[in-house]
């Protein structure tokens, strides 16, 4: 009786206590969830361009290292982008040839005004969306032909965390992908590379291809003036004094004749494909590499069952398909709008299509031999810049960087 006395007192006093705790966590949740819904302050920082650069936004190892990352999240789902199918490259606003009212731009080479949204998981856990402003008449004014901004925000309450200048971010996070699919697809011994366009793009992928193959050497280059080639030969000497052998080349035949890795960076009309900068099969030799995040046109060589053919998102040619006039490659310059066209007329099967999520996850291999020639069309997806931007945002935020701005204390409106 004793010991049954002691255990119900026991347990009662247990129940009490047990209440009490319970009580006394509800009155703590709804002390903290009362103090958190009265802490309505957001603030976000401002990333100039100068600032982006003190965050790192030119170190390229890394931003391969950042896009490798991203491309295994994409292989396994763990992203979203625009349109209905959670693929699409973003939302253009696009200008009539002929317009009634006179202040309305034209649409010239190259025009531009886009959104390109994303979410990425992971490690990121970010949603952020790039402004595209690009007008090739920029030139005229001493401005790049394309200006950009990105918002990171908040993937919960959607609140800013930072607004950001973004053609570097867009430059070098472009010109990283390159460098991933060498990481996997180059062969180890890679040392000539042939540029056609050494521009911004060129500085890039160059410097990721470097990344990726640090026994580079030679480079091929051709281009459209002697003031892009100085500009680009200067940059390229105190960036990788290791690249000795310099050749400006006269063709494009001789930028692939005997390059490792092969690179189209150069800018033109959309519209022919005949006018699209051809690679012709004979050129190549075994075993090259080639990144194409340009204009450029196959030969059936190139086209056909011996060459692999790599996508950076089989998903992101899939909406574009989806999404312009046929056939595609007329309006989307890029091989792998080429390769749709193809599947859809019956001269490919998409089978022979490879997604380099795939082959960064393991689960597609990587090069099988040293002999096999490797395409990749390079198309650009607003993931690689939330990827690239979350990372910059971090290290800003540990290395106060930037300018603190207040969006609200308390919203007039909610």
């Amino acid at each position: 009786p004793e010991i049954a006395c002691l255990v119900s007192a026991s347990w009662v006093a247990l129940k009490i206590d047990t209440g009490r705790q319970k009580y006394m966590r509800r009155s703590a949740n709804a002390s903290l969830g009362k103090t958190m819904s009265e802490n309505t302050n957001i603030d976000f920082i401002y990333l100039s361009e100068p600032d982006m650069i003190k965050a790192g936004v030119t170190n390229m190892p890394k931003c391969v290292d950042t896009m490798e990352e991203m491309f295994a999240l994409l292989h396994k789902g763990d992203y979203r982008m625009a349109g209905p199918n959670s693929d699409s490259h973003g939302a253009m606003i696009t200008f009539p040839d002929e317009s009634p009212f006179p202040t309305m731009p034209k649409p010239t080479a190259d025009r531009r005004l886009m959104a390109m949204p994303a979410y990425l998981g992971g490690n990121f856990q970010t949603c952020g969306v790039k402004w595209y402003g690009s007008n090739v008449a920029n030139r005229e004014k001493g401005l790049p032909r394309s200006i950009l901004m990105f918002t990171l925000s908040d993937v919960d309450t959607g609140a800013p965390l930072a607004y950001m200048s973004a053609n570097l971010l867009s430059a070098y996070r472009t010109g990283a992908v390159p460098g991933v699919g060498a990481r996997h697809l180059a062969r180890k011994d890679a040392r000539v590379i042939g540029l056609l366009g050494p521009g911004v793009m060129g500085k890039t992928t160059v410097a990721s291809f470097i990344a990726a193959c640090p026994q580079v050497d030679t480079i091929k280059i051709k281009g459209r003036g002697q003031r892009s080639l100085d500009d680009f030969i200067t940059w390229l000497t105190q960036e990788y004094p290791q690249v000795s052998n310099i050749q400006i080349v006269d063709n494009i035949e001789d930028v692939v004749r005997g390059s490792d890795l092969v690179t189209y960076c150069n800018s033109g009309e959309v519209g022919d494909p005949s006018t699209y900068p051809e690679v012709k099969r004979e050129w190549v030799k075994p075993g090259a590499f080639l990144a194409m995040p340009a204009s450029c046109s196959l030969d059936d060589g190139m086209s056909g069952p011996g060459v692999r053919k790599v996508m950076d998102s089989i998903g992101l040619y899939t909406a574009w398909y989806d999404e312009v006039p046929k056939p595609s490659h007329h309006f989307i310059p890029l091989v792998g709008m080429r390769f749709m066209d193809m599947i859809h007329d019956g001269l490919m099967d998409k089978s022979e299509l490879e997604d380099l999520g795939a082959i960064v996850a393991g689960a597609t291999p990587g090069r099988n031999n040293d002999d096999e020639i490797i395409i990749m069309s390079v198309g650009g997806m607003p993931v690689e810049d939330v990827a690239w931007a979350t990372e910059l945002y971090r290290t800003a935020l540990n290395e106060n960087i930037g300018v603190k701005l207040n969006l609200w204390d308390t919203p007039a409106l909610r």
